[in-house]
C-alpha cells in the first residue's frame, strides 16, 4: 500500500501492528488529520521492505539516512507500552501526534516530559531541515523504533523526476541508446592480445564489469529535454545506487535551515549535533547463507579476499559501488603494484650480483687479511682501546652486497622506472576516463564547509554590532592572519622537535658506543658497532610511529583553524601540512645517516666534541652505506608491518569489539529489542565512518619515497614495497566493505594534488641517489684510485690508500687508551679513514690532495649524474603519449556520433515541421475550394480546417 510521498513516520510496533502516522506541520503546510493504517499481522514486514533497504511500502529505495539522538523519559516509555497494549486508545490517539515517529501523544491530564532548551532546538531544526527537504522534492519516512536505544533515522528516497532534475543539474553523463563498436586491434597485434587474455585468464575477476567489451554505449549528459534519446526501460537501474546517493547528497548540502540565523547544510548540522551520521546504505549483506546477490557480496568475495591476492581488481566494479574517486586510489595502487614487479627483479638481480662478487672483491678482501695486521686508532676517548682492521671484516663484507658497480645501474635504472611509472599512470587514468565517461568532466565549486559559514556569521555580527552596512561577507587573509601566524610557528616546531629527537638518539648512540667499548670481552667489542646501530634505529622507527599520529592529528588542527572555504581546499592544505610533517618524521634520521654521520669528526688529537663530552660518530672502515641500508630497511619494514598493516586490522577491530559490548550491555536491558533482526541502516551504524583516502594515500606516497630517494643503499626496498602492496590492497578492500560505512561517490578524473607529489619525490630522488653514490657509498674514491694511484690497474692497495696515519704521541691529553697494551704490543701508528698528510710531512694531518681529487669527482659524478638520469626521465616523459591512440581516436569517434545524432533529430523535426506545412497548406486550400453552404457557417469550419496541426 502507498504511503502518504510527502511524509510518514514509523511509531513503535506491538504484536504485529504497525501504523504509519502522517502528521502535518503548520509552518510547511503539511495536510493535517492524514494517517494510513498497516496491518501487517499475515506476513514481516520487515522482510517487505528487505530489512531497511526500502521504506515500508516495499516499492520506495532508501538512498540515504540521517541519523540523530533524542532522549525519552521513563514516564514517556511506560505509557508508549500502555497505549501500544490498548489497541483502541492506539487509534483514538494517533491523530493528535505533535511530530511523525514520536509515538503516542499524551493523555489528557498527563504532563509532558521536560525536554531541555538544546534539545527542544534541535528537534525544531530537524523538522524544518526535514520540512525543506520534503519541499525540495524528497521522500522522507522516520524510524524510532530500533535496537539501538536513543537512535533515530530517517530515511530518504529520491523519486524519478527530482533524480532526472538533479542529474540535469549535475550534468551526468548517462548512456543512451545509441551504441557503437569500438575499434578492435588488428593482425599480429590481435593475436598476441588473445594470447595473452589466454594467459591471465586465470587471474582475472570473474565479474561482469570486467570483461573486455567490444561495444559500447554513447554518453551525453543527462537532459529532461532529451529522455527519448536515453535508454529508460528500466527506469529503477537507469540510476544506480551510487549515482542516487550522490544526487541526495547534493541536496542535502545545498537545502538549508535558517533557524540559525545563517543557513545551514547538512555539513553544518552534523557538525551542530542536530543530526549525528548520515550516509548511504550498503547494498547488502556480504556473507550469510542466504544473502540474495549484491555488489557488496561480489566485492567481498572477488576483491576483498586474501585468497584472490594475485588477481586483477575489479576496478569498473569498485568504481560503480564506491564512486570514481575511490575507484582511482584502487586503479592508482594497482599500477603502482604492478610496476614494483620489474623492479623488485632488477633489485634482486643487483643484490644477486653483490652476493657472487662478494669473494672477488679486493677492499673487502684486504680488510678481511689479518697478514695486513692495520691497527686502528680508538673509537671513543680513554675507555676505547686500538683495534685490528680485520675485526670489521663482516661489515666490510655485507657492505659489498650494497655497494657495488651494479647499486649505480639500479639508481639510473630506478630514475628511469619512476618516470616511466608517472607515464604509465597518466595513460591508464584517461583510459578509465574514457571507460567511466569522465571526458570533458570539470569540478565545479563545492559549498561552503559548516566552519567557513559560521566564522563568517561571527564577523558579520561583529559589524552589524557597529551598525556598519555590509554585504555578503567573506574571510580574507586579515582574518587569516592570526592562523597562518600559528601554522608557521607550529611547523617549524614540529620540524625544530624531529631535529631534536635525532639529535637525541645522536647522544643515546654515542654514549652507548662508549659504555659497550668498555666490556673486557673481544666479542663484546666487535658487536659494539651493530648493537648500537640496531637499538638505534629501532629507537627512532618507536618515534616516527608515534610522531606520525601526533603530526596527523595536528595537521588537521593546523588546517582547521585556517577555515578553509571548501572540503576540497581543506584537504589539499591537510595533505600539505600532513605530507611536510611526515616527510621530515621518515626521513630525517635516514639523511643524518646518508649526509653527516661521519662529515665532522675531525681527526685523532683534534676531534670534534658535543658538549664537551661526547665525540661526534664515525662511519665504519667500509662506509656509512651498510649502516644506511640498516637503517632504511628497518624503518621501511617497521612502518609497513606495524603501522600500515597492524594498525589497519587491529585499531578497527578493537573499535568493533567496543561497540558490541556497549551494543550488548543495551540488548541485555531490553529482551525484546535482541530478538528482533536489525534493519540494514542499523547495521551501517556501527560501522566507522569513512575518514577520507588521505591516509591511505599517505602511507603509499611515503614507500614510494622509500623505494625511490635511496634506492642505491637498499636494491630490496621495490621487493618488500611490492610484498606489502599485494596485502594492502586486500587488507584496504576488506576495511571499504566490511567495516567502514558506505561513503559518498564522488566523481574525480585524476588523483589531485597527489600526482605533483609523486613527480616532485621522483625528480628528488635522482639528486638524493646521486649524492648517495658519490658521497656515500665508496664507489668515487675507487673509481679515482683505480684510474689515478693503481699502480697496476687494479684495486690492490685501496683499503691503505683511503687511510691516513697517525702519530699515538699527538694525542690531547686525557684522550689517549687507558690500556695502551690491549693488543699485546705498543702502538706507536695508528691508521684513520681520511685523506690527510702523514705526521712526517711537512704540513701534518692537513687535508691531502688526494681529498681534493676525490671531492672533485664526486661533484662531477653529481652534475652528470643528475643532468643525464633529468634528460633521460625527460625523454621517457615526451616519448611516451599521455593519451594512447586509440583512446584518442574513441574520444573522436564519440564527438562524431554525437554530432551525427544530433543532426538526425534536427532533421527528423524539419522535416516533420515541412510535413505539417505542407498538409496545414493543402487543408487550407481545400477549405477555400468548399461548398457555399459551408461557408455560411465560416466560424465552424475554419475551426474545422485548423484543428488537425493542433491534434496533431
Amino acid at each position: 500500500m502507498r504511503v502518504n510521498k510527502k511524509y510518514s513516520c514509523l511509531p513503535a510496533e506491538e504484536k504485529g501492528i504497525h501504523i504509519i502516522n502522517i502528521r502535518a506541520i503548520e509552518d510547511i503546510g503539511y495536510d493535517q488529520h492524514e494517517s494510513t493504517l498497516l496491518n501487517s499481522l499475515s506476513k514481516n514486514p520487515d522482510a517487505d521492505c528487505k530489512y531497511g533497504l526500502y521504506f515500508r511500502d516495499g516499492k520506495r529505495k532508501v538512498d540515504y539516512i540521517l541519523v540523530y539522538h533524542y532522549k525519552k523519559s521513563s514516564a514517556g516509555k511506560a505509557l508508549a507500552r500502555r497505549a501500544q497494549q490498548n489497541d483502541t486508545s492506539v487509534r483514538s490517539a494517533r491523530h493528535d501526534q505533535p511530530l511523525p515517529g514520536k509515538g503516542v501523544q499524551l493523555e489528557v491530564g498527563e504532563s509532558e516530559p521536560h525536554m531541555d532548551y538544546h534539545e527542544d532546538d534541535k528537534r525544531f531544526r530537524r523538522e524544518e531541515y526535514e520540512g525543506n527537504l520534503v519541499e525540495a522534492g524528497l521522500e522522507l519516512e522516520r524510524d524510532e523504533d530500533t535496537k539501538i536505544h536513543g537512535i533515530g533515522f530517517v530515511k530518504i528516497h529520491a523519486p524519478w523526476n527530482v533524480l532526472c532534475r538533479e542529474a540535469e543539474f549535475l550534468k551526468l553523463k548517462m548512456p543512451t541508446k545509441k551504441m557503437y563498436q569500438i575499434n578492435q586491434t588488428h593482425g599480429l597485434l590481435k593475436k598476441i592480445n588473445s594470447v595473452i587474455q589466454k594467459i591471465t585468464e586465470p587471474i582475472q575477476p570473474k565479474v561482469a564489469e570486467h570483461k573486455p567489451q567490444t561495444v559500447k554505449r554513447l554518453s551525453y549528459p543527462f537532459s529532461r529535454e532529451k529522455q527519448h534519446l536515453f535508454d529508460l526501460s528500466d527506469k529503477d537501474s537507469f540510476f544506480d545506487s551510487k549515482t542516487r546517493s550522490t544526487i541526495v547528497y547534493e541536496i542535502l548540502k545545498r537545502t538549508t535551515c535558517t533557524k540559525a540565523k545563517y543557513s545551514m547544510g547538512i555539513t553544518s548540522l552534523l557538525a551542530n549535533g542536530v543530526y549525528s551520521a548520515a550516509y548511504p546504505l550498503h547494498d547488502g549483506d556480504y556473507e550469510g547463507e542466504n544473502v540474495e546477490p549484491n555488489d557488496r557480496k561480489l566485492l567481498c568475495e572477488e576483491w576483498a579476499s586474501y585468497g584472490v591476492f594475485y588477481k586483477y581488481q575489479p576496478i569498473d566494479l569498485v568504481r560503480k559501488y564506491f564512486g570514481e574517486k575511490i575507484g582511482l586510489y584502487f586503479a592508482w595502487l594497482g599500477v603502482y603494484t604492478q610496476m614494483l614487479i620489474p623492479a623488485s627483479i632488477v633489485g634482486i638481480i643487483v643484490f644477486l650480483y653483490g652476493c657472487a662478487t662478494v669473494d672477488e672483491n679486493i677492499p673487502s678482501m684486504e680488510m678481511c687479511d689479518q697478514r695486513n695486521n692495520i691497527t686502528m686508532c680508538p673509537l671513543c676517548d680513554k675507555t676505547c682501546s686500538y683495534w685490528k682492521m680485520s675485526s670489521a671484516c663482516a661489515t666490510a663484507r655485507a657492505s659489498h652486497l650494497f655497494d657495488n658497480p651494479a647499486t649505480v645501474f639500479f639508481s639510473v635504472f630506478m630514475a628511469l622506472w619512476a618516470a616511466t611509472f608517472m607515464e604509465h599512470w597518466k595513460r591508464k587514468q584517461m583510459r578509465l576516463n574514457y571507460r567511466w565517461d569522465l571526458t570533458g568532466f570539470e569540478e565545479e565549486e563545492d559549498h561552503p564547509r559548516a566552519e567557513y559559514e559560521a566564522k563568517v556569521l561571527e564577523k558579520s555580527l561583529r559589524k552589524e554590532h557597529k551598525h556598519k552596512e555590509t554585504d555578503k561577507e567573506k574571510l580574507t587573509w586579515k582574518d587569516r592572519f592570526p592562523a597562518y601566524l600559528t601554522n608557521f610557528v607550529g611547523i617549524i616546531f614540529m620540524v625544530g622537535l624531529t631535529f631534536a629527537i635525532v639529535f637525541g638518539v645522536i647522544i643515546y648512540r654515542i654514549s652507548t658506543a662508549a659504555a659497550l667499548a668498555i666490556s673486557s670481552t673481544p666479542s663484546g667489542r666487535s658487536s659494539v658497532r651493530v648493537t648500537v646501530t640496531a637499538t638505534a634505529v629501532i629507537i627512532n622507527l618507536v618515534v616516527i610511529i608515534i610522531l606520525d599520529e601526533v603530526y596527523g592529528c595536528i595537521a588537521r588542527w593546523l588546517t582547521q583553524i585556517e577555515v578553509p572555504k571548501t572540503d576540497k581546499n581543506f584537504e589539499e592544505r591537510l595533505i600539505f601540512k600532513a605530507f611536510l610533517l611526515k616527510f621530515v618524521n621518515a626521513y630525517t634520521p635516514i639523511f643524518y645517516v646518508a649526509f653527516f654521520k661521519g662529515r665532522f669528526v675531525g681527526r685523532p688529537g683534534d676531534y670534534v666534541y658535543i658538549f664537551h663530552s661526547f665525540r661526534m660518530e664515525e662511519c665504519a672502515p667500509g662506509g656509512c652505506l651498510m649502516e644506511l641500508c640498516i637503517q632504511l630497511s628497518i624503518i621501511m619494514l617497521g612502518k609497513q608491518l606495524i603501522q600500515n598493516n597492524l594498525f589497519e586490522i587491529g585499531i578497527p577491530k578493537m573499535k568493533k569489539f567496543i561497540r558490541y559490548l556497549k551494543l550488548k550491555r543495551r540488548r541485555s536491558l531490553d529482551h525484546e529489542e535482541h530478538m528482533k533482526k536489525k534493519q540494514r541502516y542499523e547495521v551501517d551504524y556501527n560501522l566507522e565512518p569513512f575518514a577520507g583516502l588521505t591516509p591511505e594515500y599517505m602511507e603509499m606516497i611515503i614507500q614510494f619515497g622509500f623505494v625511490t630517494l635511496f634506492v642505491a643503499s637498499f636494491p630490496l626496498a621495490p621487493l618488500f614495497a611490492l610484498l606489502n602492496n599485494i596485502i594492502e590492497i586486500r587488507l584496504d578492500a576488506k576495511k571499504f566493505v566490511t567495516e567502514l560505512r558506505r561513503p559518498v561517490a564522488v566523481r574525480a578524473k585524476d588523483i589531485g594534488i597527489w600526482y605533483n607529489i609523486l613527480r616532485g619525490i621522483g625528480k628528488l630522488a635522482v639528486i638524493i641517489n646521486a649524492f648517495v653514490i658519490s658521497f656515500t657509498s665508496d664507489f668515487i674514491p675507487r673509481l679515482v684510485y683505480l684510474y689515478m694511484y693503481s699502480e697496476n690497474g687494479t684495486m690492490h692497495g685501496f683499503v691503505n690508500h683511503t687511510l691516513s696515519s697517525f702519530n699515538v704521541s699527538d694525542f690531547q691529553a686525557g684522550t689517549a687508551p687507558n690500556d695502551p697494551l690491549d693488543l699485546g704490543y705498543e702502538v706507536q701508528i695508528c691508521r684513520y679513514k681520511d685523506y690527510r698528510e702523514p705526521p712526517w710531512s711537512e704540513n701534518k694531518y692537513d687535508i691531502s690532495k688526494d681529498f681534493w681529487a676525490v671531492l672533485a669527482a664526486r661533484l662531477a659524478f653529481v652534475i652528470v649524474f643528475q643532468n643525464l638520469v633529468m634528460f633521460m626521465s625527460e625523454f621517457v616523459d615526451w616519448i611516451i603519449p599521455d593519451i594512447p591512440k586509440d583512446i584518442s581516436q574513441q574520444i573522436h569517434k564519440e564527438k562524431v556520433l554525437m554530432v551525427e545524432v544530433f543532426m538526425r533529430e534536427e532533421q527528423g523535426k524539419l522535416q516533420m515541421l515541412e510535413t505539417w506545412k505542407d498538409k496545414d497548406k493543402k487543408k487550407g486550400e481545400n477549405c477555400n475550394n468548399h461548398s457555399p453552404r459551408l461557408s455560411r457557417s465560416r466560424s465552424g469550419s475554419l475551426s474545422s480546417c485548423h484543428s488537425y496541426p493542433l491534434d496533431v
